[in-house]
């Protein structure tokens, strides 16, 4: 008797061991409070470290992202004053042709014969009012940048009467003469409505009035409105010239080939000076992007 209550208590033990036995695994498995208070603790320091990195990496990147955006802009905004330049010299060579300038140079161009103001200055006035026509046009859907025409009016207007300064001895009298000096003309208004385009800073006021045209009048395409308006230009030129003048002067023969041609050799011209003009303005970029991206990680490195 004494031999089975000994192996009845040993059968107890067991069993009392055997039931405690998952519970000790239970505590050793689970992570004590302290371990996770610890866990927590250096996920939120490494949080603190990596912030700084990332504020200064994206700081300097915004810094050379402005950088880059102000040197494109002025990259952009000399390649259109050279345009401006290049053109005011054609229409200087097409009003000493005497055959008649391109067409949104002919109503300024009849404007100083008949007022005898400088050409620059009929050139200011019509294409300021061109923006005015515009702003009634379009009203509340009119941009404000747009009003940077003026500006760029202005400098234009200056520039022609710059080039007709220097081009004053220029007076071909020859028909032959004539037509040499109104096709160099041609072309040079060409090359500059072409550093314009390249230049994509803001249009000129002629192109301005198309854009809005086509912005009332959707189902008709660009190039034809701008062929519409230049027509108007030259049209309107003719009735000034042949109500003040009672002849035609600043329109003939030449405006004609302007009319035609400018467009032509400019959209040739474009496929050279868009791409050549791209590269420039995004000269140094891609450098400096290179540097941008190493900034996070030399400043991991002093960390």
């Amino acid at each position: 008797m004494v031999e089975n209550g000994e192996q009845n208590n040993q059968l107890e033990n067991e069993e009392a061991t055997t039931a405690d036995l998952p519970v000790a695994q239970n505590q050793s498995t689970e992570p004590s409070a302290a371990d996770t208070t610890k866990h927590v603790s250096d996920c939120e320091n490494g949080n603190e470290a990596s912030d700084p990195i990332n504020a200064q990496a994206e700081k300097s990147q915004r810094k050379i992202y402005i950088k880059q955006k102000v040197s494109e802009y002025i990259k952009r905004c000399i390649f259109l004053a050279v345009g401006l330049v290049i053109m005011s010299f054609g229409v200087g060579l097409s009003i000493q042709a005497s055959l008649g300038t391109s067409p949104i140079s002919s109503v300024p161009t009849v404007l100083y014969y008949i007022t005898n103001l400088s050409v620059g200055t009929t050139t200011i006035i019509f294409n300021t009012l061109i923006v005015i026509l515009q702003i009634i046009l379009l009203r509340r859907k009119f941009r404000p940048v747009q009003l940077l025409q003026i500006p760029v009016c202005i400098v234009f207007g200056l520039l022609c009467d710059v080039a007709l300064s220097c081009l004053g001895g220029v007076t071909p009298q020859e028909y032959w003469a004539q037509w040499l000096i109104c096709i160099a003309g041609i072309v040079l208004v060409a090359v500059g409505v072409s550093f314009e385009v390249a230049a994509n800073v803001i249009t000129l006021a002629g192109e301005g009035l198309a854009l809005s045209l086509c912005k009332l009048f959707p189902k008709i395409k660009f190039g034809y409105m701008k062929v519409m308006c230049d027509c108007s230009f030259v049209i309107i030129a003719a009735i000034l010239s042949l109500v003040f003048l009672h002849k035609l002067q600043g329109v003939r023969e030449g405006t004609i080939a302007a009319a035609i041609f400018v467009g032509l050799i400019a959209k040739q011209l474009n496929k050279i000076t868009v791409p050549v003009a791209n590269k420039l303005f995004t000269l140094g970029t891609k450098h400096k992007n290179v540097n941008a991206s190493s900034v996070k990680e030399s400043a991991k490195a002093d960390n």
